[in-house]
């Protein structure tokens, strides 16, 4: 890109003059931010033409991605990294008196996505592309993502967080590859010689636009596509007619209507205009991702039947799972195919990754909301349905109730998860456990019909983002101790198991952690006005908020230790910094009541002279990328005390373990996995086991009310939200108190006891450094397994069979 920094700094300071017509004195950190991206975008767009042209010419097998979250972060450190010049640009900025840090900060943090779901995705986006794999991710251009959190009184507020305020620079618009989506009206049928022909009319019409992006490959020059859509208007004859009526509010209507489908992540659903809206999003996402898919497809192969020999299309959870019927669409209506043909092609194209065994998440629809939107969609749903019926007749006749449960259709509503299981030739949960609670729990019907349908990929991170970008003085320090090669082969970090031993390297570790926990201090103060102390344990607790993920275990903890405090003026502990962050879905109150709760409970503590700063809470606002960038590599803890068996895989887990934080978890999703392969001596698990938790839900004998009567340290605790200092802080917190003693459904009260003894047991180890750095330093080294990288590969191999293309 640059031979070198003065190169750079002649481009750099020509492009800057000339996109802003000032000189570098003049220039705001804005005006550099945008002149470097551009720079940079340029460069990447040979190679990513390069790519494109060398996938068609050698007729590769190419995946598509397709998942209603990509959560990217910033893009322009991880770009220079990935072209190798990121030096190079920052020492001649320097040298011109600019700080790269302050042009990084200026990056906003993509609205894409909200949790682990969409990391997941950009992580995926990143290893396809280092691997050299032909794979790319399909998506919505959200114009203002989720929401931005802000925190009053310490209520949660959701305002419009417009990230694309100053436009993209990493995006191209290609208005020319636009598709058409329809919404509404209806379907005609007609028979001609023997063929049946569907024909839709009245529809509303949706102009998807997309907008590519660079997923860039690190030192290999692959770059692939991040394609996001933006919903837009159409002028059609019907507006011109109401245009020469004067019912100009009608068009106002329709673009609005259709403005709106591309606007939010996750609009509310607790009403119908927001479930509507949230179905919409999904056909649009998946319409016109296999429209584009199908259109390129034909620019270079003769023969749609061997689709499924140069296409794979995967759905990232059940959002994007209307991929099956709107392929069948495309196939039958538009290229003329039998449902035999195009059923066979479907089901051999698309693969399904399911995330959770939540009801809530299982997404259902009710069958008139989904017929009047997708007159067409819904009609070849019913066939799939009706001939997946019959044959379960020829496997179990007569069995009405085995039937109506494998149904995608039943109880007048339409299951996703049942048409992804069936329309798909490879599920796979994605860890060891969920895999299984899949298999033997949830699918159980299912896995034993189609066996072989049925897999495991374990999720991962991307090694290179969560340690060479987020932690580079970590990475720095692996690489001279072992050298670079973990870098591409992220299995050598198993080398520094010879160093766990080492007091020197336990010293150079010690010594990264300090600097990034001083670091976090320094900017919580800065955010928060919350001063809190760099030696303490931070103990950080970062997640999407939700009741199965039990930020009210941790609270609870909390609380029972400043009372322990409080009612010994002479106990010394080892102190603490309970770190929160995350966010509550706007219309899931729980959630808001709780980060309310973790507000009040910091006030509280946070204020009082007496505890002599022995803990200190931070509720993070607006959690997003960037902060998980400065928060992981200062951790000591990690919080990972889901309800055993809710939490899939989580990969949040894997980014403390890279960092170096000791887990403390429970026997759930990927926890088991890091612990299997770190030792089980090295982590702190504790709590009910998976098969427990199940048991409890079946034969519903978890008695909480006797679990609350046999702790005083849970009578104190529930006491406060009615009678004590918090029900005095203008806060309700009957919610809480009242889903807790009438039905725990994810056993808080259960496990307190046992997560208040394994916290204990987490301060006395820290307080002997030597053997904690010794387990930092094993769960670093063992987490090389946990990268992306390897399981892409596995997805590569085993279910898109793809394969690299140098």
């Amino acid at each position: 890109m640059f031979e070198n920094k003065d190169t750079f700094k002649a481009t750099f300071l020509d492009r800057l003059v000339s996109m802003h017509g000032k000189e570098v004195q003049e220039t705001t950190p804005s005006d550099q931010y945008q002149t470097l991206g551009c720079m940079v975008r340029e460069f990447i767009s040979s190679s990513w033409v390069n790519t494109t042209d060398f996938y068609e010419e050698n007729e590769s097998k190419q995946v598509y991605y397709l998942s209603m979250e990509f959560l990217l972060g910033k893009q322009l450190k991880n770009n220079l990294l990935s072209l190798g010049v990121y030096s190079i640009c920052k020492e001649g900025l320097m040298e011109l008196g600019i700080d790269m840090e302050q042009l990084e900060g200026k990056e906003p943090d993509a609205g894409l996505g909200n949790g682990g779901l969409g990391r997941l995705a950009a992580d995926f986006m990143d290893s396809l592309a280092s691997l050299n794999m032909p794979g790319h991710g399909c998506g919505i251009r959200y114009k203002y993502g989720l929401f931005e959190q802000k925190i009053m009184d310490g209520y949660q507020i959701e305002v419009p967080d417009y990230w694309l305020k100053e436009g993209n620079v990493w995006e191209i618009r290609k208005s020319d590859q636009a598709f058409e989506v329809r919404f509404g009206g209806e379907v005609h049928m007609r028979e001609a010689n023997g063929d049946l022909f569907f024909e839709h009319i009245n529809y509303e019409p949706v102009i998807a636009v997309p907008y590519d992006m660079p997923m860039v490959g690190y030192h290999n020059e692959t770059v692939n596509t991040l394609r996001l859509w933006s919903a837009e208007s159409i002028m059609k004859d019907f507006e011109l007619s109401e245009l020469s009526n004067h019912n100009y509010h009608k068009i106002v209507e329709y673009k609005r209507r259709t403005e709106e489908i591309s606007e939010f992540l996750y609009p509310d659903d607790s009403t119908e205009e927001g479930r509507v809206l949230r179905l919409k999003q999904q056909y649009f996402l998946v319409s016109a991702s296999l429209q584009s898919i199908v259109s390129r497809y034909k620019k270079v192969h003769q023969d749609l039947k061997e689709f499924s020999n140069k296409i794979a299309i995967h759905t990232n959870d059940t959002h994007p799972v209307l991929a099956i019927p709107e392929l069948m669409r495309i196939l039958m209506d538009e290229e003329g195919f039998s449902w035999k043909d195009a059923w066979e092609i479907t089901s051999n194209t698309i693969s399904y990754t399911n995330h959770t065994i939540l009801s809530e998440a299982l997404e259902t629809w009710p069958i008139e909301l989904f017929r009047t939107l997708l007159p067409r969609i819904y009609m070849i749903v019913e066939e799939i349905n009706e001939r997946f019926c019959r044959d379960l007749w020829k496997k179990f006749p007569s069995n009405w109730d085995k039937i109506s449960d494998l149904a995608i259709i039943a109880d007048n509503q339409i299951r996703m998860a049942h048409l992804a299981v069936v329309g798909s030739h490879y599920v796979n949960g994605v860890s060891k456990l969920h895999s299984n609670i899949l298999k033997n729990q949830l699918m159980k019907d299912f896995a034993s019909i189609m066996p072989n349908k049925f897999t495991n990929k374990t999720n991962g991170i991307s090694h290179r983002r969560w340690l060479l970008v987020a932690n580079s003085c970590l990475a720095g320090t692996i690489t001279e101790a072992i050298g670079s090669s973990w870098i591409n082969n992220p299995t050598a970090l198993q080398n520094l198991t010879n160093f766990s031993n080492d007091r020197g390297f336990q010293e150079d570790i010690a010594k990264v952690k300090a600097y990034n926990k001083q670091n976090l201090a320094n900017w919580i103060y800065k955010d928060s006005g919350v001063v809190v102390d760099p030696s303490s344990i931070f103990d950080v607790h970062i997640k999407r908020m939700h009741a199965y993920k039990r930020q009210l275990l941790n609270v609870f903890h909390i609380i029972d230790l400043y009372r322990r405090i409080k009612a010994d003026p002479n106990l010394v502990i080892t102190p603490r910094t309970f770190i929160f962050g995350g966010k509550a879905a706007p219309s899931y109150h729980l959630a808001k009541d709780i980060v309310k709760l973790i507000n009040t409970v910091a006030d509280i503590v946070n204020q009082d002279k007496t505890i002599r700063d022995q803990i200190k809470v931070v509720f993070i606002k607006n959690y997003g990328v960037s902060d998980a960038e400065r928060i992981i590599p200062a951790t000591d803890v990690s919080e990972q005390i889901s309800t055993a068996s809710k939490e899939a895989s989580g990969t949040g887990n894997m980014k403390f373990m890279m960092n170096g934080a000791l887990t403390i978890g429970t026997h759930d999703g990927a926890n088991i996995e890091i612990a299997e392969a770190a030792g089980f001596e090295n982590l702190f698990l504790f709590g009910l086991k998976p098969e427990e938790v199940l048991r409890y839900y079946a034969e519903g004998n978890y008695i909480v009310r006797e679990v609350y009567n046999q702790d005083p340290r849970l009578i104190y605790i529930l006491d406060q939200f009615i009678n004590g200092p918090l029900s005095k802080e203008k806060a309700d917190f009957k919610s809480i108190y009242y889903s807790l003693l009438n039905h725990d459904e994810y056993f808080v009260l259960k496990d307190f006891s046992s997560y208040v003894e394994t916290q204990n047991k987490v301060a006395h180890a820290y307080v002997n450094q030597e053997e904690w750095l010794k387990k930092s330093i094993i769960n670093i080294a063992n987490s090389g397994y946990f990268s992306s990288d390897r399981t892409i590969k596995e997805y590569g191999e085993e279910i898109w069979k793809i394969k690299p293309m140098r």
